[in-house]
């Protein structure tokens, strides 16, 4: 069956050119769309007139779900996605809590990108069979309709408790993330089969919850069973500046009785004192590469799986364990 990459592939022009010219569209001129059309003639080129029926009046706005707007991960994120949809004539919006998500089958966007752990599986797999261009940040999932851009937790968790090994600390704490959050149960797994495999440090498991509280929290507790240096990996830098709000102004020293390594490293990180360790890798890009294949999933030109690699950012925060033996 002819698709419209062959007639774009015979024209000589893009796939959303070609898409253009077949629904009509003024962004292409008359001699260009004369030849696409006698390219499809000629290919014998026959409309999906179920996919035609499906696709929705242009909105050029496209829609960013999220769980919470709260902490100082996201603006760097959204920056991302806005430069690169601006640059193809689209605009975003910010939407979250359940209410929102009926913006999708009421097509009030031409796509969507969804970091909102509020939405079910079953929810956006059923939008995309319906016809929804969707790219994933927080999951994985397999459809036509689907990308899947998503960031390397195993590798960047691995990173961060193997730097603590080879530092040589012998009692490691994880500070975990909230229940159901694909980003902390990888990071978990990440951990634990790290641990499982060099590990010889006892290890210890805490609750968290992606925010500064739950950072604190950790922090009181590791405060009342502290017997010798410690090292602690938490799952945010959120948390792990929770950790150091309540680790100030008490006995116990940042890098010397206490060392910590975050993931995000958030700019503010660099600021702390000591300047925390944490997993690095560019929220800026992440939101741009994210956008850039929705765009290409919405105009069919070829979207692909992507993958948001992540490297270790070394501070003050964690020293070798013998540096104050």
């Amino acid at each position: 069956m002819v698709s419209i990459k062959d007639i774009a592939k015979h024209a000589g022009v893009s796939i959303s050119t070609v898409s253009y010219a077949l629904n009509g569209s003024p962004k292409v001129t008359e001699e260009t769309k004369g030849r696409i059309l006698a390219v499809a003639k000629e290919l014998n080129y026959v409309p999906n007139a179920a996919a035609r029926q499906l696709k929705p009046r242009e909105t050029k706005i496209i829609g960013c779900f999220l769980t919470t707007f709260a902490g100082a991960f996201y603006g760097s994120l959204l920056q991302g996605m806005k430069e690169e949809l601006n640059r193809r004539g689209y605009d975003l919006i910010i939407c979250s809590g359940t209410q929102s998500h009926r913006m999708l089958p009421e097509r009030m966007l031409d796509g969507a990108i969804v970091l909102d752990r509020f939405f079910t599986d079953k929810e956006l797999l059923l939008h995309a069979e319906r016809g929804h261009k969707l790219v994933v940040l927080d999951r994985e999932l397999n459809h036509p309709n689907i990308v899947q851009v998503l960031l390397d937790n195993k590798a960047g968790a691995t990173f961060a408790i193997e730097h603590l090994l080879e530092y040589g600390h012998r009692k490691i704490y994880a500070v975990k993330g909230p229940e159901g959050s694909f980003d902390a149960d990888q990071r978990l797994q990440a951990v634990r089969q790290t641990m499982e495999r060099n590990g010889t440090a006892e290890y210890i498991e805490l609750p968290g919850n992606f925010d500064k509280a739950s950072g604190e929290a950790a922090a009181i507790r590791i405060m009342d069973e502290y017997t010798g240096q410690v090292a602690v990996f938490c799952f945010n830098d959120e948390m792990a500046i929770g950790m150091y709000q309540a680790l100030k102004g008490t006995a116990f020293r940042i890098g010397e009785h206490i060392h910590i390594i975050g993931f995000d490293h958030l700019e503010i990180a660099e600021y702390l004192q000591p300047p925390l360790a944490s997993i690095h890798y560019s929220e800026k890009r992440w939101g741009a590469v994210a956008a850039e294949q929705l765009i290409k999933l919405i105009t069919d030109e070829g979207a692909e799986h992507e993958r948001i690699y992540a490297s270790l950012a070394e501070g003050g925060s964690v020293q070798r364990r013998n540096s104050f033996s």
